[in-house]
């Protein structure tokens, strides 16, 4: 059976070149931007590692940004300052050889509870990412994730309703 380490940050010596999700534009911001995004401090990236091979399985990329009231509509942008302070899911993606292993799940979970912890220390209302086709959007739509008014691949998950579903598993647990 395949086993994944725990995401963590993305290193130098990581083989980045040897990832492929089938999505270039996925695949193409590993390997060109990710490095130097975390050299200047625009994103931080983390990457599962598959145990046996070495080999990255996935990784997703967190930073802090912004989206107006007027583009949130309700109940993202009902009693929020303008604009609302998100942690964006900036990029998220398995590798092809790992996919159907639970990657993305794990991953997804692991951006959740990094953005939990950081909203302690920086307001943040919610997390938001950019759907890049109709299955990334039906992949987060199953974890909670709803569609921003007139975009249906931009969508949220409050930061508070993430942090009720981690106490209740925690409490079911």
């Amino acid at each position: 059976m395949t086993s994944f380490a725990r995401p963590r940050s993305l290193a130098l010596d990581d083989e980045v070149s040897a990832f492929h999700s089938g999505v270039p534009s996925l695949d193409d911001w590993l390997t060109l931007r990710a490095i130097k995004n975390e050299a200047a401090g625009t994103s931080r990236t983390f990457v599962s590692i598959e145990r046996e091979s070495g080999r990255i399985a996935g990784y997703y990329c967190l930073s802090s940004s912004s989206i107006s009231r007027v583009d949130a509509g309700s109940p993202l942008g009902r009693n929020a300052p303008d604009p609302i302070p998100v942690i964006l899911i900036g990029r998220l993606a398995v590798d092809e050889r790992f996919t159907g292993q639970g990657v993305g799940a794990s991953l997804l979970q692991d951006a959740v509870l990094k953005g939990i912890e950081a909203s302690h220390l920086v307001g943040s209302r919610a997390f938001l990412v950019h759907a890049l086709s109709e299955a990334a959007a039906s992949f987060y739509a199953r974890f909670g994730f709803a569609a921003v008014p007139h975009s249906q691949r931009v969508m949220y998950l409050l930061t508070h309703d993430a942090e009720a579903t981690i106490a209740g598993i925690t409490t079911r647990g």
